[in-house]
């Protein structure tokens, strides 16, 4: 039961992907990523299939080997939470709602900015 669950959540991932490589503000190598784990658990041959594909690949790649994030992707990660912080304040939820998405996203935008360049 698992295992076509993550293969399904696997190809959803990749395809909210390959979505997030043409739509702004959406987060594209986020979902290969977890495509790739998905796949890992699930299907070796699509794991491959993904890891080795010429322009998908290379991000997914570079995470598992070093964690990397590159510089301009980090600042579109960046800029794209604080954006999205922009506007949940602009609709104006109580305090305690803003204070809790406002602390979740300063950690996410914490964690990215602490990651390593790609090696060159």
């Amino acid at each position: 039961m698992t295992r076509p669950f993550l293969l399904l959540l696997g190809w959803l991932c990749v395809g909210l992907g390959v979505l997030g490589l043409f739509v702004p503000m959406m987060p594209g190598v986020v979902f290969l990523i977890l495509a790739a784990a998905c796949f890992s658990r699930s299907s070796p041959k699509f794991e491959r299939w993904l890891v080795e594909h010429d322009w998908l690949g290379p991000p997914v790649r570079q995470w598992r080997l070093h964690g990397a994030i590159p510089a301009h992707a980090k600042a579109i990660a960046v800029t794209s939470l604080g954006v999205s912080f922009g506007f949940v304040l602009l609709f104006g939820p109580p305090a305690i709602a803003v204070a809790a998405v406002g602390l979740s996203m300063a950690a996410v935008a914490a964690y990215i900015v602490t990651r390593p360049a790609p090696p060159a």
